[in-house]
């Protein structure tokens, strides 16, 4: 089918000369090889071929970036990419977004809707002349309301729509070198970021000017565009979870909570630290050594073969033996990777956390907030993003866990 739209399909002398622009453009932006995204391809048609369905229809947008590269801040839009269990996949776009769509993927096969076309009946065009049969689709997508999924369904010349959710997630927990690589540019520029933040939390200062200071660094260092604001709070807005800045002055005895992820090639890499304005508090410096040490033991439970719920027993134990239990009511970690707005984490592919049995293998990525909160006083903690390797695990900052003390 190539580059087109339903308007124009390019067969005019102007269109044709489109076209050989398009092609020349093919590529150009790609996060990762063409065979890199090849293999990723094979690997999901395998899959989809052994849940015994004919296509997959993928929504979410870490996934479709995952398979073919194709990345903007425009995924507010439908998109779709059509997965075929054998033969080439077809990328379906609004039609603003094709040239950069070509840009960054390497497919053959991109088509678009214009604004004001239904995309579900060009959707309906690619499939019918396909004529598969079971095509199921991931319904656990945040892009396609239910709404949507029914009209698809009702599309369908079989008039049956399977789930296909939960089929990508599994293939993107153990990263390849390319993405390691990846991770660790972002991990450096997370590190300056939270380095730049710290320094930037003096009385008088306002969660604003530190926000500033940490974005400002981390993008200067190469951050790519965060999937997920940093987290800065401070005085007793630090003790409620994921607050963000909001012009609060600092004052003298005021702890700061600040959390940060970093992005390469949309790969997110996460730190978190604590910072008091003068000596902390004597309960807020025993909460911060309960959770470094909970967060140490941790670490040295990941390893090769270790179920996932392994490590967050090590840390719940650490924390209810100090007497924080209901300090703690959340996973110690969870996976990280692609992420693309609102969350800069995987925890929706795999979490570190009570009934976790999957096994911890080599070249799986986790981040770990190790965080204890007197609420609506203080949150304390720090956090590590680490790479699973053969024999443990490589952490990916050496940035000073204790409580930074201004």
């Amino acid at each position: 089918m190539g580059f087109s739209s339903p308007a124009s399909r390019f067969k005019t002398i102007e269109g044709k000369i489109l076209t050989d622009q398009f092609s020349r453009l093919r590529g150009c932006e790609a996060a990762f090889s063409k065979e890199e995204f090849a293999q990723r391809q094979a690997r999901a048609q395998t899959a989809i071929e052994a849940a015994g369905h004919d296509v997959l229809l993928i929504t979410s947008p870490e996934n479709i970036y995952w398979l073919t590269g194709r990345q903007t801040a425009g995924y507010f839009a439908f998109q779709m990419l059509i997965l075929p269990a054998s033969g080439a996949p077809t990328l379906l776009v609004r039609q603003l977004e094709l040239t950069g769509s070509i840009a960054n993927c390497w497919l053959e096969d991109i088509v678009a809707y214009q604004d004001g076309e239904d995309p579900i009946a060009l959707l309906s065009e690619c499939l019918s002349k396909k004529q598969f049969e079971k095509v199921a689709m991931e319904l656990d997508g945040w892009f396609v309301s239910p709404k949507m999924a029914d009209e698809i369904e009702a599309s369908l010349r079989a008039g049956k729509l399977f789930d296909g959710s939960g089929l990508i997630a599994p293939l993107r927990m153990i990263k390849t070198p390319a993405e390691l690589e990846a991770i660790r540019h972002a991990a450096r520029y997370a590190k300056a970021g939270l380095a730049a933040g710290i320094n930037a939390c003096t009385e008088g200062m306002d969660e604003n000017a530190v926000a500033a200071a940490m974005m400002a660094e981390a993008v200067r260092q190469g951050s790519e565009t965060m999937a997920m604001e940093p987290l800065v709070s401070s005085g007793p807005r630090s003790g409620l979870p994921h607050m963000t800045w909001r012009r609060r002055r600092l004052e003298a005895g005021d702890p700061i909570f600040l959390e940060l992820a970093a992005s390469h090639l949309r790969y997110h890499s996460a730190l978190m630290r604590t910072v008091w304005i003068g000596p902390p508090s004597r309960e807020g410096q025993r909460m911060m050594d309960c959770a470094l040490l909970a967060l140490e033991r941790a670490l040295e439970a990941i390893k090769p073969g270790v179920p996932c719920a392994e490590p967050h027993m090590a840390a719940q134990k650490v924390i209810d033996d100090h007497g924080f239990t209901a300090a703690f009511r959340k996973r110690i970690g969870y996976s990280m990777g692609v992420a693309f707005a609102p969350d800069w984490g995987e925890g929706g592919i795999l979490s570190l956390f009570t009934g976790i049995e999957q096994e911890i293998r080599p070249g799986m990525v986790f981040h770990l907030p190790a965080t204890l909160r007197s609420y609506g006083e203080w949150t304390v903690g720090a956090s590590e993003t680490v790479i699973v390797t053969q024999s443990g695990i490589d952490i990916l900052s050496d940035l000073p866990r204790q409580i930074s003390v201004k």
